[in-house]
Protein backbone atom coordinates (compact mmCIF):
# COMPACT_ATOMS: atom_id res chain seq x y z
CA UNK A 1 0.00 0.00 0.00
CA UNK A 2 1.20 3.48 -0.64
CA UNK A 3 1.77 5.94 2.20
CA UNK A 4 -1.16 8.10 1.07
CA UNK A 5 -3.63 5.20 1.29
CA UNK A 6 -2.31 4.21 4.70
CA UNK A 7 -2.72 7.78 5.90
CA UNK A 8 -6.29 7.94 4.57
CA UNK A 9 -7.05 4.55 6.14
CA UNK A 10 -5.76 5.69 9.53
CA UNK A 11 -7.74 8.93 9.48
CA UNK A 12 -10.99 7.15 8.55
CA UNK A 13 -10.75 4.56 11.34
CA UNK A 14 -13.05 6.60 13.60
CA UNK A 15 -15.58 7.04 10.79
CA UNK A 16 -15.56 3.32 10.03
CA UNK A 17 -15.98 2.44 13.70
CA UNK A 18 -18.94 4.81 13.96
CA UNK A 19 -20.46 3.34 10.84
CA UNK A 20 -20.04 -0.20 12.17
CA UNK A 21 -21.58 0.86 15.47
CA UNK A 22 -24.60 2.45 13.77
CA UNK A 23 -24.96 -0.54 11.47
CA UNK A 24 -24.86 -2.92 14.43
CA UNK A 25 -27.51 -0.90 16.29
CA UNK A 26 -29.74 -0.77 13.24
CA UNK A 27 -29.30 -4.51 12.76
CA UNK A 28 -30.54 -5.11 16.33
CA UNK A 29 -33.54 -2.85 15.72
CA UNK A 30 -34.44 -4.65 12.50
CA UNK A 31 -34.11 -8.05 14.20
CA UNK A 32 -36.44 -6.87 16.98
CA UNK A 33 -38.99 -5.60 14.46
CA UNK A 34 -38.79 -8.84 12.50
CA UNK A 35 -39.32 -10.81 15.70
CA UNK A 36 -42.46 -8.79 16.48
CA UNK A 37 -43.71 -9.18 12.93
CA UNK A 38 -43.12 -12.93 13.09
CA UNK A 39 -45.00 -13.15 16.40
CA UNK A 40 -47.96 -11.21 14.98
CA UNK A 41 -48.00 -13.37 11.86
CA UNK A 42 -47.90 -16.59 13.88
CA UNK A 43 -50.69 -15.34 16.13
CA UNK A 44 -52.84 -14.46 13.13
CA UNK A 45 -52.22 -17.84 11.52
CA UNK A 46 -53.02 -19.88 14.64
CA UNK A 47 -56.52 -18.41 14.95
CA UNK A 48 -57.60 -17.69 11.37
CA UNK A 49 -61.20 -18.81 11.97
CA UNK A 50 -61.93 -16.55 14.92
CA UNK A 51 -64.82 -14.87 13.09
CA UNK A 52 -66.08 -18.17 11.70
CA UNK A 53 -67.88 -19.00 14.94
CA UNK A 54 -69.99 -15.86 14.59
CA UNK A 55 -70.83 -16.75 10.99
CA UNK A 56 -71.76 -20.29 12.03
CA UNK A 57 -74.08 -18.94 14.74
CA UNK A 58 -75.72 -16.68 12.17
CA UNK A 59 -76.33 -19.62 9.83
CA UNK A 60 -77.82 -21.67 12.68
CA UNK A 61 -80.09 -18.77 13.67
CA UNK A 62 -81.34 -18.38 10.10
CA UNK A 63 -82.00 -22.13 9.87
CA UNK A 64 -83.79 -22.18 13.24
CA UNK A 65 -85.93 -19.20 12.24
CA UNK A 66 -86.86 -20.90 8.99
CA UNK A 67 -87.76 -24.11 10.82
CA UNK A 68 -89.88 -22.15 13.31
CA UNK A 69 -91.71 -20.39 10.47
CA UNK A 70 -92.47 -23.73 8.81
CA UNK A 71 -93.65 -25.17 12.14
CA UNK A 72 -95.95 -22.20 12.80
CA UNK A 73 -97.40 -22.43 9.30
CA UNK A 74 -97.95 -26.16 9.76
CA UNK A 75 -99.62 -25.72 13.15
CA UNK A 76 -101.96 -23.03 11.77
CA UNK A 77 -103.19 -25.31 8.99
CA UNK A 78 -106.72 -26.65 9.27
CA UNK A 79 -105.76 -30.33 9.23
CA UNK A 80 -103.31 -29.99 12.10
CA UNK A 81 -105.78 -27.87 14.10
CA UNK A 82 -108.40 -30.58 13.72
CA UNK A 83 -105.92 -33.28 14.70
CA UNK A 84 -104.77 -31.37 17.80
CA UNK A 85 -108.36 -30.58 18.87
CA UNK A 86 -109.28 -34.27 18.56
CA UNK A 87 -106.23 -35.22 20.61
CA UNK A 88 -107.10 -32.73 23.37
CA UNK A 89 -110.77 -33.84 23.46
CA UNK A 90 -109.71 -37.47 23.71
CA UNK A 91 -107.30 -36.64 26.54
CA UNK A 92 -110.00 -34.74 28.43
CA UNK A 93 -112.47 -37.64 28.07
CA UNK A 94 -109.96 -40.03 29.68
CA UNK A 95 -109.64 -37.85 32.77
Amino acid sequence: MSRELIAIDQTNTGVAAGFVSRLSERSRQVKGQLCLLDARFRTAMTAPDEGAATAEYAVVLVAATGFAAVLVALLKSGAVKTLLMALVKKALKVV
